[in-house]
């Protein structure tokens, strides 16, 4: 009898000691495509979290207390990303750094507004992420990159002027990232003018594009705009160059990674994507980069937006001397934020205000910003 009430009163101890550490840090989360198909913007997301916690950790936490950082894989599911949203919430996470497909940020997004935790994006640019959100009157819902209109108009109106008498064709992924960007741009050339050659879809996971591309080669397609990711646009880019269809890609921000050359090879050359300026190159990204190049690491694409989207949190924190919901949202639709991609604000919405978009060339394995 002696002993079980001894192990009783360790296992109370050991209770009570769990919940005074987890009362002397904050728990956040970062969660985006670990694995899976886009597992290197994933990774791009989890290296911009990790330097960013720790950073803070270094400078004395957050309101005095550490800051604990987890990790959570949705692989661009929409499934799996609700599933993850509640995983978080139940190990007490007060704030997501995530997701990065606009299919899983927008279902995950419920999951949060439900149960009081902010979510801040670094990537899913899908408008429906946000206006739904407002639509609701949820305070939870923000994003440090741009939006799928802004970038379809950018992208549509580079067409229309640089391809003007030219067969266009315009393909999606059928994701919500994907369709809602190949409309975005279609309206976008329309309106300039411009009438697409074909309008066809495709599927996440198809890797053979033969069919497709014999439809365009007999169409004459010079310019073919896929709203998709890297890894069907590096595999259709490869397909068609191998078939003799000379036809120029463009797309949106998800072909910002070295994925996409190592996939093309030399048939990338001259494709073009659309993406914020890069961070890369701001003074305010200077010493953060230094640091990941020092780690013999690039932090290309949307490694520098995860890094951000803690830096808002927790700037919006201090500001708010609180990490409740209430407070921190109010102070990130009434402030402005010192970040490495620049100093930043957010609109009614939670939709960033900052730099619209630009158009970029691929060339010898890298993207390079060129005139519009």
């Amino acid at each position: 009898m002696k002993k079980k009430i001894l192990t009783g009163l360790a296992i109370a101890a050991w209770a009570f000691s769990l919940l005074a550490a987890r009362a002397e840090e904050l728990m956040v989360a970062v969660v985006g495509p670990i694995t899976g198909s886009y597992a290197v913007i994933g990774e791009q997301m989890r290296r911009g979290a990790d330097l960013a916690v720790a950073d803070i950790n270094a400078k004395g936490g957050l309101l005095g207390k550490h800051v604990t950082l987890l990790v959570g894989d949705d692989a661009c599911e929409p499934k799996q990303a609700v599933a993850v949203a509640n995983r978080m919430v139940n190990s007490g996470v007060i704030f997501v750094d995530g997701h990065f497909c606009s299919g899983s940020s927008i279902p995950a997004s419920s999951v949060y507004a439900e149960n009081g935790v902010l979510e801040i994006s670094p990537a899913s640019t899908n408008p429906l992420y946000t206006d739904d959100a407002a639509t609701k009157g949820w305070n939870n819902i923000f994003r440090v990159c741009g939006r799928d209109d802004a970038q379809g108009r950018v992208a549509g109106q580079y067409i229309a002027a640089h391809f003007k008498g030219q067969a266009v064709a315009i393909i999606n992924d059928k994701s919500a990232y994907g369709k809602g960007l190949a409309e975005e741009t279609k309206k976008a050339m329309n309106a300039a003018g411009m009438t697409e050659a074909m309008y066809e879809s495709i599927n996440q996971d198809d890797k053979d594009f033969s069919a497709l591309i014999s439809k365009m080669k007999q169409a004459d397609i010079r310019v073919i705009y896929l709203g998709g990711y890297h890894t069907q646009a590096g595999l259709l880019v490869r397909q068609a160059h191998e078939q003799g269809l000379k036809a120029v890609l463009a797309a949106g921000d998800a072909l910002a990674t070295e994925e996409f050359w190592k996939i093309t090879g030399p048939a990338g050359a001259g494709t073009l994507m659309t993406f914020a300026p890069d961070p890369r190159n701001l003074g305010s990204a200077k010493e953060v980069v230094a640091r990941f190049r020092q780690q013999g690491y690039d932090p290309e694409g949307y490694t520098l937006y995860s890094y951000a989207a803690i830096q808002v949190f927790a700037e919006a924190a201090a500001q708010a001397k609180s990490v409740m919901l209430d407070d921190v949202s109010k102070a990130l639709h009434g402030g402005r934020f010192e970040t490495v991609i620049g100093q930043i604000g957010f609109d009614a919405k939670g939709d960033v205000i900052g730099p619209d978009y630009v158009v970029y060339a691929w060339n010898d394995s890298t993207y390079r910003q060129i005139d519009q």
